[in-house]
C-alpha cells in the first residue's frame, strides 16, 4: 500500500485529550483518579440557553445553514464584540465554525503556504504547532521564561521574523500559563507586527475569565491592526458550552470570505441547534458568566495558597483563563518511587501512577519541567488533589 501523507504522519495526538481519555478510563475501571489535564468548565450549561436549544428541535430548525454560520447568530457575536471588546465587525466578517479550535485550523489553511513561517511563542496551546505543520508551513518556536511572566517581548518577535514570516500567534489569555498581555505589551508587538506586514491570529476564548484588571483585545488597538487580526473566540469556555462546538473568527474581508469557502466545503456549516443556542448565550444576560468567573477566582486563590505551602514546586500567579502552570524543575533529578524524573513526562506519569492525580506534562506546551493543572473542577477536587500532590513528593 501507498503510504499515507507526510503531513498526517507528522501530527502528534493532543496531549491533554491523551491525559483525560487516560484518566476516564482509570475511573472506568474502578480506580480513583481525580483529573486535572482537559480545559472544560465543570458548570452546566445555564439553563436559558439549554432552552434556546430545545425550542431549536421543537421549532424543526434542524437544517443547513450558510456555511459561516446564521446570519442573526453571526449579528449577535458582532454586538458581543462591540459590547465586550470595544471591536467592530460587520456579520459577513465572522466565521462560525464548530468550536474555535476549527476555526485555529481554518484560519491558518487560508493565510498560510507551503513553506511559510508562523512565529509561536512557548509555552503554547498543544493545537497550533500541529495546526501550523498542518496548513504547510513551519512553526518558529520563541521560548519565553518565568522572568518574562511567559509572555513574548517586542524583542523576542523582532528577533523571529524573516521573509518568511507569514503570521504570529498569540493567546491572550494564555492556555496553559494563564498570563494576559496588557495594552502596552501589545501595543509594541504591534508595532513589530505593521512594520514588518504580517498576521496575528489572536486567540481570545478565555476573554471572559481575566482576574487582574483589563482586558484588551489586539484587534481593539487600531484599524492597521485589526486589518491584521484574526480574532478567535467561542462559546466553550465563557458559557459552559464545550460539548455546542460552536467557535467564531472575525477578520478582514478577503480573509473571512476565504474562511467561508474553505468551510463550505469541509463541515458545511456548524450545528443548527447549537447555533440557535449560542445566540441565547450570547445575549444581555451575561450573570451565569459573571458567577463562574467568581468561582474560578475562589479556586485560583486557593491553589495559590497551597502551592506555596508545598515545598519543592512553585507557580507565577495567573492573571486569567483557569490554568495553574506549576514549576517542578527543583523535583528534575529526584527518585521518586524509585524511578529517576528526568522530565515533566516522567514527573506526570508518576504523579498519575502513584499519586492518582492526572495532570498534563508541560512538554506538551513546549516548555520542559512543568505541569498544567486545570482548575476548572470542583474545589473538593482540588483540595484533594493538592492533598495527593503533597503526600506523593513527601512520601516518594
Amino acid at each position: 500500500m501507498k503510504p499515507i501523507s507526510k503531513i498526517a504522519k507528522g501530527i502528534a495526538p493532543s496531549a491533554t485529550m491523551a491525559i483525560d481519555s487516560l484518566a476516564k478510563q482509570m475511573k472506568a475501571d474502578g480506580i480513583d483518579v481525580v483529573s486535572f489535564g482537559a480545559g472544560e468548565p465543570d458548570f452546566n450549561t445555564p439553563d436559558h440557553i439549554k432552552q434556546a436549544g430545545i425550542r431549536a428541535i421543537e421549532e424543526n430548525k434542524t437544517r443547513y445553514t450558510p456555511s459561516h454560520g446564521l446570519l442573526t447568530l453571526r449579528e449577535a457575536v458582532c454586538d458581543w464584540m462591540k459590547e465586550e471588546l470595544g471591536v467592530s465587525y460587520k456579520p459577513s466578517q465572522i466565521a462560525v465554525t464548530s468550536g474555535a479550535k476549527h476555526n485555529v485550523f481554518i484560519a491558518l489553511q487560508t493565510i498560510c503556504n507551503p513553506g511559510d513561517e508562523v512565529i509561536l511563542p512557548a509555552p503554547y496551546w498543544v493545537t497550533y504547532a500541529e495546526a501550523i505543520r498542518m496548513a504547510g508551513a513551519i512553526p518558529v518556536i520563541v521560548e519565553t521564561t518565568e522572568e518574562t511572566g511567559f509572555k513574548m517581548t517586542a524583542k523576542m518577535l523582532e528577533d523571529a521574523v524573516t521573509d518568511k514570516t507569514k503570521c504570529l500567534i498569540l493567546t491572550n489569555p494564555s492556555n496553559p500559563t494563564g498570563m494576559v498581555y496588557g495594552r502596552e505589551e501589545l501595543e509594541a508587538l504591534a508595532d513589530v507586527i505593521l512594520r514588518h506586514d504580517f498576521y496575528v491570529l489572536s486567540d481570545e476564548i478565555y476573554c471572559s475569565l481575566v482576574y487582574e484588571g483589563t482586558f484588551t483585545s489586539m484587534a481593539a488597538l487600531s484599524e492597521e491592526v485589526k486589518e491584521r487580526t484574526i480574532l478567535i473566540n467561542g462559546a466553550s469556555k465563557s458559557f459552559a458550552m464545550t460539548g455546542w462546538r460552536i467557535g467564531y473568527a472575525a477578520a478582514n474581508d478577503e480573509i473571512a470570505k476565504a474562511m467561508s469557502n474553505y468551510l463550505s466545503h469541509s463541515t458545511g456549516s456548524p450545528c443548527t441547534i447549537s447555533q440557535y443556542a449560542s445566540m441565547a448565550a450570547l445575549s444581555k444576560n451575561q450573570q451565569p458568566t459573571h458567577e463562574m468567573k467568581e468561582a474560578f477566582a475562589e479556586r485560583r486563590n486557593y491553589f495559590l495558597k497551597r502551592i506555596k505551602e508545598i515545598p519543592g514546586v512553585s507557580c507565577v500567579e495567573p492573571e486569567g483563563a483557569f490554568y495553574i502552570f506549576m514549576n517542578i524543575k527543583q523535583q528534575m533529578g529526584r527518585t521518586l518511587y524509585g524511578v529517576t524524573v528526568n522530565s515533566s513526562e516522567d514527573f506526570a506519569k508518576l504523579l498519575l501512577e502513584k499519586g492518582l492525580v492526572a495532570v498534563v506534562p508541560g512538554s506538551a506546551f513546549g516548555a520542559e519541567g512543568y505541569l498544567r493543572w486545570s482548575y476548572a473542577t470542583s474545589m473538593e477536587t482540588i483540595k484533594t488533589g493538592l492533598d495527593r500532590l503533597e503526600k506523593f513528593l513527601a512520601e516518594g
